[in-house]
């Protein structure tokens, strides 16, 4: 390779999309709602001929008619389930014997909710980030079916402190995360399927005060 093509810059990449699941045909509507509620844009509802709906969500308007920022919902298909239904059977997931491997993750899940897989989706906007997370914790349909997770960055900024100080969100959140300016608001749902357990999806919010180079999406702090 030549020396002339070392220093070409590459082509641009960005992140395509995301294929998430829902566990139950019936509830394709409310999951969808969720996304909604979440700030997604819905650009595409099909009925599928096996039950259920496939849908197309963009992360922001600009991603509309684009090959990227697009989140695809859909049923989880059979034989995912079926594996799901196996692993849970063999685990005795749910009864007086359940294998105590499934405690200890769902307790390393409540302690930390990025211990498995998760998404992160970054908003422009604090007050939209609280306004989201009010909204959902308000609506009568969704509010039984999410558990949130606050996170505030690590202390020390006096302007991030008193902003986050008079949040109605975050005004009383001691949790903190990996990092500084920045917030993360993580939704936990079981109406979305994911892991090895397939019980629930969290689904990562986060927001990062400008004009910081260090920041909790930036470097991690242990």
């Amino acid at each position: 390779m030549s020396r002339d093509t070392d220093t070409q810059p590459a082509p641009a990449r960005s992140l395509g999309h995301v294929a998430l699941h829902y566990g139950r045909v019936e509830e394709a509507p409310l999951a969808a709602k969720l996304l909604k509620k979440l700030g997604f844009t819905e650009t595409q509802d099909l009925p599928l001929p096996q039950g259920g709906r496939f849908y197309r969500f963009v992360v922001d308007q600009k991603h509309y008619a684009r090959g990227d920022g697009i989140i695809y919902l859909s049923p989880a298909p059979p034989a995912q389930r079926a594996l799901i239904e196996a692993v849970r059977s063999a685990l005795k997931v749910g009864s007086r014997d359940e294998h105590p491997a499934v405690r200890g993750l769902r307790d390393a899940i409540a302690a930390d909710p990025e211990y498995t897989f998760h998404v992160g989706i970054l908003l422009e906007s604090l007050e939209a980030l609280e306004q989201t997370i009010l909204d959902l914790q308000a609506d009568e349909d969704l509010k039984d079916r999410i558990k949130v997770c606050l996170n505030r960055p690590r202390p020390g900024n006096p302007e991030v402190d008193a902003r986050l100080d008079a949040s109605p969100v975050y005004g009383r959140v001691e949790r903190y995360a990996y990092g500084a300016n920045g917030v993360q608001a993580f939704i936990e749902t079981d109406l979305l399927s994911s892991g090895v357990l397939g019980e629930s999806l969290v689904i990562e919010l986060d927001y990062v005060f400008p004009n910081y180079a260090n920041h909790v999406l930036s470097v991690v702090e242990m």
